[in-house]
């Protein structure tokens, strides 16, 4: 009884730390929006754009907008797709519609007077929310729900989905300003988000697998596991030498490279290492794969 109390209890404390950063990171997203490309009327892609383009040209308020087009896309999604895009993205649509809501009556003027350097920052606030959302299993729906409706019917790819849709909505700003200069700035700030998106979600926590050919490879595995990271030794054959060899195969990150190459490097000057990014890493000492 004690045990499953402690249990629930700590399974409340997860749920509750997970949309309290969703929450934070909506609001770093919002604000990019509403502090540098609102005011600068730039357009960014997602249906966060679409609201902002109708706004330019009709000053309908963005939260109208985007929540009204979101409750379609869900309402959608639910009778083709069933529930299965979860409740923090119902969560994160209903929140973020408040968030547009409240602050774009507040925020009005633009905070710094250069377009270009209004797409920069407003893509990266957006770049980095959106990291924050993604890091915690959430997410903001719009083109993400759409791409799944699209995707169960045609072999597309998602990501390739939104970002078409992306560069479409980017485009209709041009029938609103009449100005190729707004649609230079909707495309940086649409690759500035993607960029500051990847770097956030890999950043710090970038992983790198290694193959190290040694044959002093007890030493090179025990200086691994050392450092609390698991190796595994695996029989492999050198066909221009037609010698066996150990190779030792493991995954750390990218930051903790340094400091083992060089004690490597000084048991085994004659190792050989090959080493690559990995996209992501999920398990112990990593980290945990968010359905």
């Amino acid at each position: 009884m004690v045990k499953e109390i402690i249990q629930k209890n700590k399974k409340l404390s997860a749920t509750i730390k997970d949309y309290s950063i969703i929450t934070f990171g909506l609001l770093v997203f919002a604000m990019g929006w509403l502090l540098f490309l609102i005011p600068a009327e730039i357009t960014g892609g997602g249906i966060s754009g679409v609201a902002a383009v109708v706004f330019f040209a009709t000053k309908i308020p963005v939260s109208a907008t985007f929540f009204a087009i979101n409750v379609i896309l869900v309402l959608v999604a639910i009778k083709i797709l069933g529930a299965s895009f979860g409740v923090k993205t119902i969560y994160s649509i209903v929140v973020l519609t408040l968030f547009f809501a409240f602050f774009q009556n507040i925020l009005k003027e633009p905070i710094v007077d250069d377009n270009f350097l209004s797409a920069v920052l407003g893509g990266m606030s957006g770049g980095i929310g959106l990291g924050i959302v993604f890091s915690r299993g959430g997410s903001t729906g719009g083109t993400d729900i759409f791409a799944m409706i699209i995707n169960k019917y045609r072999n597309i790819s998602p990501g390739r989905i939104i970002l078409y849709c992306d560069v479409i909505i980017i485009a209709s700003s041009y029938f609103v300003f009449q100005s190729p200069e707004k649609l230079v700035y909707g495309y940086v700030s649409m690759w500035v988000v993607s960029y500051s998106l990847d770097a956030f979600l890999s950043g710090a926590n970038r992983s790198a697998q290694m193959f190290i050919f040694s044959k002093k490879h007890k030493e090179v595995a025990d200086i691994i596991t050392e450092t609390g990271r698991g190796a595994t030794v695996m029989d492999g054959t050198g066909w221009y030498s037609q010698e066996n060899i150990k190779i030792v195969m493991t995954v750390m990150r990218k930051r903790e490279t340094s400091a083992v190459f060089r004690q490597i490097k000084e048991i085994d000057p004659d190792v050989f290492i090959s080493m690559g990014s990995v996209m992501g890493v999920y398990g112990e000492g990593f980290d945990k794969l968010r359905m």
